[in-house]
């Protein structure tokens, strides 16, 4: 059976004294059951901190990205051995937000200030690697726009995107990435992709990857689905086949939300 992972992604939220607080509050609502794992993703200021936190308790550390070199002349990134010797184990990479794709319309962010987040398929697979070559276990987003889905380009552009990000990555490599279906237009906006359908789109993640390496590594792979999870539908999500997980947004932010979703997770 595989593990059901629930990840926490603060994005720009908390200072450190803020993630600090707000961990220590989380931590005394948890029951973690067997076969549940709990990642916490707060911003880079925090992972320090947070990380002393959850030291023995069972929650990992994750990152909200990763770069493709270890060391060198580039400014503002942060490396797998960097995010390593502050225990992250886990780093989100090619979130929607990242590609320049937000599910909540921002409107001071006109299309020449979103090509500056507008990280492509290669970046996202280079990504990936380092992630991967780092001791890392990758968590990769994958999901379509409103206009995409409109189109009734879900499934091309959900597989084409698990394609482009697994390139040169090996069998065995493959098995341990977690992918994240998180539909653009359910990202923030309070929407949330019906459950039989996250379930299918996530069965479409899970049948790319059988295609490129076979059953036995489709099957192992694990695909959380992301998009305004809540406490409320964490339960019915989690209860489809295809579904091993969430990674969630704003309810991580929660700590009592977050702590019903681990524990419909639990169920």
């Amino acid at each position: 059976m595989r593990q059901i992972v629930i990840a926490g992604n603060w994005k720009l939220n908390c200072t450190q004294s803020e993630a600090e607080r707000l961990v220590g509050e989380l931590l005394g609502r948890l029951e973690i059951a067997d076969g549940v794992a709990v990642v916490i993703c707060p911003p880079f200021t925090a992972l320090s901190a947070v990380g002393e936190s959850l030291a023995g308790t069972g929650v990992a550390l994750g990152s909200q990205d990763v770069f493709w070199k270890d060391k060198g002349a580039y400014t503002g990134q942060i490396s797998a051995p960097m995010l390593r010797e502050l225990g992250c184990k886990y780093a989100i990479v090619g979130h929607s937000e990242r590609r320049g794709r937000f599910g909540v319309p921002e409107p001071d962010f006109d299309d020449p200030i979103l090509a500056y987040f507008g990280e492509k398929d290669e970046v996202v697979n280079r990504k990936l690697r380092a992630a991967l070559a780092g001791g890392l276990t990758p968590i990769c987003c994958v999901g379509e726009t409103l206009a995409e889905r409109h189109s009734d380009d879900t499934d091309v552009v959900v597989s084409g995107q698990v394609m482009a990000a697994l390139t040169d990555v090996t069998r065995g490599e493959a098995a341990n990435v977690i992918f994240a279906y998180e539909p653009v237009w359910a990202i923030g906006t309070g929407e949330v992709c019906a459950p039989d359908e996250a379930d299918r789109v996530c069965g479409v993640v899970r049948n790319t990857v059988d295609r490129l390496y076979g059953a036995a590594t489709a099957e192992a792979v694990r695909v959380q689905y992301g998009g305004s999870v809540n406490a409320a539908n964490a339960a019915e999500l989690l209860a489809k086949p295809n579904i091993d997980g969430a990674l969630v947004g704003g309810a991580s932010l929660k700590p009592g939300d977050f702590a019903n979703i681990v524990k419909a997770a639990n169920r």
